[in-house]
This record gives C-alpha cells, sequence and structure tokens, in this order.
C-alpha cells in the first residue's frame, strides 16, 4: 500500500519527466480532474482500454456532457491500428505503479492497450494508489505475481511520461514516438 510518501514521490518524479500528475481522493476529484484535462486538450475522440466498468461508465458520461466521442473495447483487431490512430487522447489502467521511478506499469494481452496508450498524442494513465509501491525492487513482487497469472501471450510497458527520444541531432525531442503529453491520475481509496 502507497503512503504519503510514495504517492508525493511519484508525482515530483512524473513531473521532472515532463509529465503531469494528479491526486484523486473522491470519485468528484476524478471528474474534477479528467474535465480540466479535457478542456486544456480539447479532444474529438478519446478510447480506452483497460479500466473498470465503472472508470469506463464514468469516463464515458463526462465525455457525452462534452459531446467528445468514446472508443472503448472490446476492439476489432482488424480495425487496429488505424482505428486508434484517429484518437486524440488515450486513457488506460495501469497495474501498478513506481514512486521513485515515476513509471506507470501497463499489462496489455492484446494490443488494443499499447495502442491507446502509444497512438494518441495525449495520454492519460490510471493507477489505484494501492497498487503503488516505493521501489523498482518492491515492484518485482507484482511483476512476478502478473506473470504467474498470465504465462504466455503478454507484454508489460513501463511508462514515464511523455516519450522522449534524442536520436535528433542529440537533442531530447518528446512525442516524436509516443504521446507528447502524459497524465497520471492517482486514485485514492474512496474515488
Amino acid at each position: 500500500m502507497a503512503t504519503a510518501t510514495d504517492i508525493e514521490t511519484f508525482q515530483t518524479v512524473f513531473a521532472a519527466l515532463a509529465g503531469q500528475a494528479h491526486y484523486a481522493a473522491t470519485r468528484d476529484d476524478v471528474n474534477s480532474i479528467l474535465e480540466a484535462i479535457l478542456e486544456k486538450e480539447k479532444p474529438a475522440t478519446v478510447a480506452l482500454a483497460a479500466l473498470s466498468d465503472e472508470l469506463t461508465a464514468q469516463i464515458t458520461a463526462l465525455c457525452a456532457e462534452k459531446n467528445i466521442s468514446v472508443l472503448k473495447p472490446p476492439y476489432q483487431s482488424s480495425e487496429l491500428p488505424s482505428l486508434i490512430d484517429t484518437v486524440d487522447i488515450g486513457i488506460t489502467g495501469c497495474a501498478f505503479g513506481i514512486a521513485e521511478t515515476g513509471t506507470l506499469a501497463e499489462v496489455a494481452l492484446d494490443d488494443a492497450i499499447r495502442l491507446v496508450s502509444s497512438l494518441p498524442r495525449t495520454h492519460i494513465g490510471i493507477l489505484h494508489t494501492t497498487d503503488l509501491v516505493g521501489t523498482l525492487l518492491e515492484s518485482s513482487t507484482a511483476l512476478r505475481r502478473i506473470f504467474d497469472e498470465h504465462p504466455a501471450g503478454i507484454a508489460v510497458s513501463y511508462l514515464s511520461g511523455p516519450s522522449r527520444t534524442g536520436d535528433i541531432e542529440m537533442k531530447l525531442t518528446l512525442g516524436v514516438h509516443g504521446p507528447e503529453t502524459a497524465y497520471a491520475l492517482l486514485l485514492g481509496e474512496s474515488s
């Protein structure tokens, strides 16, 4: 279970990596934070993946109020990746997070979740604070459990802020191989 220090450390490190991390203690906080992000980013379409039914319904209702189209699972493999390539914001649930590195861990059993987090220009990763660990070493327990539950056909991606590369004239550039804007939404126990 994450401590207040773990949450603060995650937010600080994620911000240092050019991401924006928010903490939502309640369901109303989730709506307020997502509403502010949607207002800032002004998407026409968002795509969802690996979220609980409750979060999917909450985000879908919020987007409906703002006339934002929502794509959600199940995705047809014949439509991927071109369908997700048209999306402005991808919103995904994350399996666990690592405070000391400002990292969200995404578990994909199919291509849809990886595409939803990597193709849109903006990604919002949602993580329950109960799934936040302090250190990379502590994350090994969660990782082992995930691989024990899914011994084949699984991919784990570590997401730490926006996509970045230094390949272009040795300058750090954001958003070349993935999202140029990254948000983390940490959900408290009451949210």
